[in-house]
């Protein structure tokens, strides 16, 4: 099957295309006032860890840092800690799941 994605981006709006056999199969249009982070994914940077609050402080290159708690970070760990599985300057990947 063979499959395309076409991206067009204007200063108003992005479109982003998903073209299967010839026929478009996704549309999906973003415009850039309605344009929200949620679904974005980031290479972020621990900068602080609350172990009090199960949850860390992450950089995510935004005027804000975002927030992240032990239960958001994956596979749950019952009992787990987070400062054994994250520490300040730390790298990880994470996807938006609320606005700011």
């Amino acid at each position: 099957m063979s499959q395309e994605i076409l991206i067009n981006i204007t200063p108003q709006e992005t479109r982003v295309a998903l073209i299967e056999q010839n026929a478009v199969q996704e549309l999906h249009i973003e415009r850039t006032r309605q344009r929200g982070i949620v679904g974005n994914i980031y290479l972020a940077k621990v900068a602080r860890v609350l172990p009090g609050m199960q949850s860390a402080f992450i950089d995510i290159g935004l005027e804000r840092a975002a927030f992240i708690h032990f239960n958001d970070l994956g596979e749950p760990q019952p009992g787990g800690q987070i400062e054994k599985v994250l520490f300040e300057g730390q790298t990880l990947l994470v996807q938006v799941l609320k606005d700011p």
